[in-house]
């Protein structure tokens, strides 16, 4: 370990320790991660009933709760500069997954994402998963947007990214960068999820991923070889993983992670009802003993990690502190009696701002005007899809992936919990509506993206719904295939170490049981089949052969589905060159044209019979089954 070989060279040398120690060093991180191209600001509801404001609404009644809005870059950018501009050794940093996600990727392909993230220049930008999702092309194309036209010299870090030889990403990635705050200097090595984006993006074929701790470790000890003792990760690599990551490695100090969407805070977030998962920045110990401090900020630009880390004169972290800040606009809109939309003036919006900023996680903050008229330049030509109404929504459609899982964010977690995604379903069959040669769709859940509220349906909605690259192509496959398939994508899940939830399956024409306690191969049971939903319900014929319509990305053995993959790279497939998100435009078109609006299926067509979870716990049967 290179910290105890320093000291005991220096004893050699008849130098004090002292003489060799640096100072003591102050350093602020401010850091974000997984924005997905959420550009724009968000909001949340806040209870107001007890602040007993003077304003009442028109039948004389008080206000019970205000609009805030939340996040997005122009009111990011003067976050970050707010703090930024007094504290001189600060670092900002971006933990991956800045692309895909909303329209903005959808039509301008990561240019949007780029021009808002070089407002703030960060220090170092560490590849996510999504990063792939169009390939290394796709990923070198945006990579040109952020460091083509910007002043700022962002580092982009890969360490266990190794590309192919003929990658279009060759050269554009480091394993790390050395920056200097205070004379000193600070080695910030990039680690991407290698697993999970192998299976659950498209990186090219020769692209490699390298094992997470091993090439942490290697370069840890590079960066100390060079004298350099102050150690951060930078990794897409979600949080739990890094709590384990962190106790296996010598000599890392500081993880800001990424992935996993994780929020930690202490208790004012919890009580507003946002979902935080542990504390920040969390603690715990190396290798060697020594603290490091793990950070994440969340998701989809709502807020900033702050984290301050205190080094002692050896480079060990001696202490650290710090908090989530999402920053919020000083306007607060609440719905009046007669349903118009009402701002708060005077005094009630000014106890409002006392209300939230009393809590260190809130900031008042003005949104950067820069930022706001670069984000309106692309606000103008987004604004033409978002006006195209295509369809209606009868009632809200609740996304999920795995029963139990509580994704959704605007539905209670009982309308998923027995039986999974309302939306997902309706996109499966949406894509075998539009593919007559189908007998049955299988759609993966994480390829479906948001909830889809009551109201007006746009061609936004759609590209916001699914938002990435991929054709339907079809698959001659026997009903053991279509078994195979879905034990792949359940083990992918649950067996697969970095896989992730997005596989589990959705699919319209076939509907089973899932036993997720159970072992590969035994989860799915009782698996029926209703060829285009047009007949009745009987049991799959594990010989006879279906067509199967599937996007392209899981089709080619993608998210696990590795039975999809052999028969696809077989050649043995048709692509029918329609975009998925058009495809869906395409049936929400035809149900309008029947004066039809977008609803929930009856249950019968879920896919999802029942759902026993990994515990065993069935939630057919128990209401109070914990996790999935």
């Amino acid at each position: 370990m290179k910290r105890a070989t320093g000291l005991f060279a220096a004893g050699l040398m008849g130098l004090s320790v002292t003489a060799l120690a640096d100072d003591p060093l102050h350093i602020q991180i401010l850091h974000i991660n997984d924005h997905h191209s959420h550009l724009a600001a968000e909001s949340f509801d806040f209870d107001v009933s007890a602040l007993d404001l003077r304003t009442e609404l028109a039948d004389g009644s008080p206000i019970q709760e205000v609009e805030v809005t939340y996040g997005g870059f122009p009111l990011l950018v003067s976050l970050f500069d707010r703090y930024d501009t007094p504290f001189s050794n600060t670092l900002k940093l971006h933990a991956g997954d800045a692309i895909t996600g909303t329209l903005y990727y959808s039509l301008f392909k990561g240019e949007a994402d780029a021009v808002m993230m070089n407002q703030i220049c960060f220090d170092a930008f560490e590849l996510g998963n999504h990063e792939f999702d169009d390939g290394d092309a796709g990923l070198a194309n945006f990579l040109d947007y952020l460091g083509g036209s910007s002043n700022c010299d962002t580092a982009v870090l890969g360490a266990n990214v190794v590309p192919g030889p003929e990658s279009p990403i060759q050269g554009m990635i480091e394993p790390y960068t050395i920056v200097e705050r205070d004379g000193q200097k600070i080695g910030i090595i990039g680690i991407e999820i290698a697993q999970k984006t192998k299976v659950s993006s498209q990186p090219d074929p020769d692209t490699e991923f390298l094992d997470e701790m091993t090439t942490a470790q290697l370069y840890i000890d590079e960066l100390e070889e060079q004298g350099i003792n102050k150690i951060i990760l930078l990794t897409h690599y979600q949080y739990g993983n890094d709590l384990s990551l962190a106790a296996q490695l010598s000599g890392v100090d500081v993880i800001i992670d990424g992935d996993s969407h994780t929020l930690l805070d202490g208790e004012a977030l919890d009580d507003i009802g946002f979902p935080v998962a542990g504390p920040y920045p969390t603690q715990v110990t190396n290798a060697d003993g020594d603290m490091v401090c793990i950070g994440q900020a969340w998701e989809y630009a709502h807020l900033l990690g702050r984290m301050e880390v205190f080094f002692d004169g050896e480079g060990k972290v001696r202490s650290c502190r710090g908090t989530p800040v999402a920053p919020i606009d000083r306007d607060f809109v609440y719905e009046d009696s007669d349903g118009s939309s009402k701002s708060l003036s005077g005094f009630d919006r000014f106890q409002v701002q006392v209300a939230l900023a009393k809590n260190f996680e809130f900031a008042v903050v003005n949104e950067d005007s820069a930022t706001a008229a670069l984000l309106d330049g692309f606000n103008a030509q987004v604004e033409v899809l978002e006006q195209t109404v295509i369809g209606s929504v009868a009632e809200d459609l609740c996304l999920e992936r795995f029963p139990g899982q509580q994704r959704s964010t605007i539905c209670d977690p009982s309308a998923t919990y027995a039986n999974g995604s309302d939306i997902s379903n309706i996109v499966a069959k949406a894509f075998m509506q539009v593919t007559p040669t189908a007998d049955f769709a299988i759609q993966n859940g994480g390829g479906v993206r948001v909830d889809v509220a009551e109201g007006d349906f746009t061609i936004a909605d759609a590209f916001t719904l699914l938002p990435f690259s991929n054709t339907l192509v079809t698959l001659e496959m026997t009903g053991q295939e279509i078994v195979d398939v879905l034990e792949d994508a359940l083990s992918n899940a649950l067996d697969v170490e970095g896989g992730s939830t997005g596989s589990y399956p959705y699919a319209s024409g076939i509907r089973y049981d899932v036993d997720a306690s159970m072992s590969k191969g035994a989860r799915v049971s009782n698996v029926e089949v209703n060829p285009r939903v047009a007949g009745t319900w009987t049991s799959i014929d594990p010989g006879a052969t279906y067509t199967v319509v599937t996007n392209d990305f899981i089709a080619s053995g993608q998210d696990g589905y590795a039975t999809f993959g052999e028969i696809f790279n077989a050649g043995d497939y048709v692509d029918t060159l329609t975009e998925y998100a058009q495809g869906f435009i395409d049936y929400v078109e035809a149900l309008t044209e029947l004066g039809l609006p977008l609803t929930k299926l009856p249950l019968d067509e879920y896919s999802t019979k029942s759902y026993v979870g990994t515990d065993g716990c069935d939630h057919a049967t128990s209401s109070d089954c914990v996790g999935f």
